[in-house]
């Protein structure tokens, strides 16, 4: 294993958590070009699954060779969580939800592992855990503008409440020696697991024919693409790539600081729906914003054992 280096462990995560905050926009281009997010969902992972492993035939074989034993174990589900269950409901929720409110809720991730560690792994945690489940509950809630008898899609809120759940699966996983491996590896065969479980729920070859150009959307909506390239760009720039960094970037940093600097996510998110599609938060719900983050911050901080992976 390399030496850690942590100013490149942040710098990865700093460039992931931008790819996937700008890919939540351009994921709403290739749906709008007539894709479910059961089939767009199964494009994006299929294809990313065909880059790495072209990647590493080419670059590392050595990815290629299949993990076995609990490793296998771990993989599996880290491919059907941490990849199917996660990017199918993302993009469901950010389908139906204003994207920065979409991932604000998926970034409750941190509050549910803190829970989870308490309450089932009956670890210690500091008091703040209370505060940080009070702030996230309250900020949500001064964003869903409940006082208004929540104007949010129903369906789109316990999509992206499910991917929060989801993402808390694949961070806890990631605890259990997911990234003790070759990162390249480790990636490859959970998008190889998240391959086969998409292509039985929407199969590939279901996906049907698109037109040859499709609309940019909102403020930029006199511009048009080719649907086909769009698709490539979620593939490599808003799946492989971020990914992929984030893997590597557990190798120099511990898991705990990774999610935490990965909030720039929702960030971008909330900036991007602005300045993309319009969206923009009241006063108020900025707010509740700013406290969903701080509670989010408050969660991953109240540990008192941090995550951390093997010394080389």
């Amino acid at each position: 294993m390399p030496a850690r280096n942590p100013r490149l462990g942040y710098v990865l995560v700093i460039v992931a958590a931008v790819l996937f905050g700008l890919n939540g926009g351009v994921s709403r281009v290739a749906m709008g070009s007539g894709l479910t997010p059961e089939t767009f969902t199964t494009l994006r992972i299929t294809g990313a699954t065909f880059v790495f492993v072209a990647y590493a035939a080419c670059f590392r074989r050595s990815a290629l060779r299949r993990p076995r034993g609990s490793a296998l174990l771990l993989i599996i589900a880290l491919g059907l969580v941490g990849v199917t269950a996660l990017q199918l409901t993302y993009n469901v929720a950010i389908n139906r939800l204003p994207l920065g409110i979409a991932l604000l809720i998926e970034y409750l991730a941190p509050v549910l592992v803190v829970l989870w560690v308490r309450f089932v792994r009956q670890e210690p945690v500091r008091g703040r855990m209370w505060a940080a489940v009070a702030l996230s509950v309250v900020g949500l809630a001064v964003v869903s503008q409940v006082w208004n008898g929540v104007r949010l899609d129903g369906l789109g809120v316990v999509m992206a409440l499910l991917a929060a759940v989801s993402f808390a699966a694949y961070f806890l996983l990631g605890e259990h020696n997911v990234g003790f491996d070759d990162p390249l590896r480790v990636i490859l065969w959970a998008f190889v697991v998240a391959t086969v479980a998409m292509n039985l729920i929407q199969p590939i070859w279901t996906t049907p024919a698109l037109d040859s150009r499709t609309s940019m959307l909102e403020r930029l909506d006199g511009f048009s693409a080719n649907p086909w390239a769009v698709i490539g760009v979620v593939i490599v720039l808003g799946t492989v790539v971020p990914f992929f960094l984030e893997m590597v970037a557990l190798r120099h940093l511990p898991a705990t600081i990774v999610t935490v600097v990965a909030m720039l996510e929702p960030v971008i998110a909330n900036i991007l729906g602005w300045a993309w599609f319009r969206e923009s938060l009241t006063p108020v719900q900025v707010l509740g914003a700013a406290a969903v983050l701080a509670g989010i911050v408050l969660a991953q901080t109240s540990r008192t054992i941090k995550t951390t992976l093997p010394q080389p």
